[in-house]
């Protein structure tokens, strides 16, 4: 990136979590960034609490007109977009209030329920690749643009293949596979790109306690966001890297795809 090009970044569902915690980090290192949230409001409260040149901007990556209207307000305040943070996903979208035990056992493949299939991979998957589709004219601008997609070490194919993974059980159809799928098309999408000026990353940021989990996670969110931070501002790491913290991670924190 050239010294003189101020640095924008969008991160989606920033408001709070991870991207809340990513979002406030790219501020802290001098990038204007602009907080996507689905909730104008929360956007709002999340840029007024990061201060600095953070900027709320309203997102529903699984709707096309919040997302054209996203690219629209970039596009005419800054012309350009360096770095694209896709942070946004849900883990399922059944009831509500059950724990992480009953949402996993619900999203066995033999017993998942295809319309909240359909809706987790309408968010984790179509709406993420959405987003950066519409994004790619503006990341195209930039003299050395990033996409930084946050992903789960539990779309490893490799890692649940493995007997010993402990974790492997919680491989479900719907969140966990939805994240192979995701990690196969930005895979793809980096190998499409791999002669342009843009990068393609993908990061996990471990067992983190957000409302994704319902708070189970064992490691804080602060914790969860240090490897996301660490991709984020990283400028120099190789286009279609996959990595995550240090459980299951090889050398360069890579996890095995």
């Amino acid at each position: 990136m050239q010294a003189n090009e101020k640095k924008i970044a969008l991160v989606s569902g920033a408001n709070t979590g991870v991207g809340y915690e990513v979002a406030k980090a790219l501020a802290g290192h001098g990038y204007t960034v602009y907080i996507g949230s689905r909730n104008p409001e929360k956007g709002e409260t999340a840029a007024a609490k990061i201060g600095g040149q953070a900027k709320a901007i309203q997102l529903d990556i699984t709707d096309t007109s919040s997302i054209h209207a996203a690219v629209k307000l970039i596009e005419s305040e800054f012309g350009y977009l360096s770095l694209l943070v896709n942070n946004a996903a849900i883990s399922h979208a059944g009831k509500s209030g059950r724990t992480m035990e009953e949402i996993l056992g619900a999203q066995l493949p033999s017993i998942a329920v295809i319309s909240e299939m359909r809706t987790v991979w309408d968010t984790n998957v179509f709406g993420t690749l959405a987003v950066t589709q519409a994004f790619l004219p503006l990341l195209r601008k930039s003299t050395a643009a990033r996409i930084v997609t946050v992903s789960s070490a539990l779309g490893s194919l490799t890692l649940n293949s493995d007997s010993a993974n402990p974790y492997r059980t919680a491989f479900d159809a719907v969140y966990g596979a939805s994240k192979t799928a995701l990690n196969g098309i930005f895979l793809s999408l980096a190998i499409e790109l791999e002669s342009s000026n843009i990068k393609v990353n993908l990061v996990s940021p471990g067992f983190t306690a957000t409302a994704l989990n319902n708070f189970q996670g064992t490691d804080t969110v602060e914790e969860g966001s240090l490897e996301p931070i660490r991709v984020a501002l990283a400028e120099d790491i190789p286009t279609g890297s996959f990595t995550g913290p240090t459980n299951f991670t090889g050398p360069d924190n890579s996890l095995p795809w």
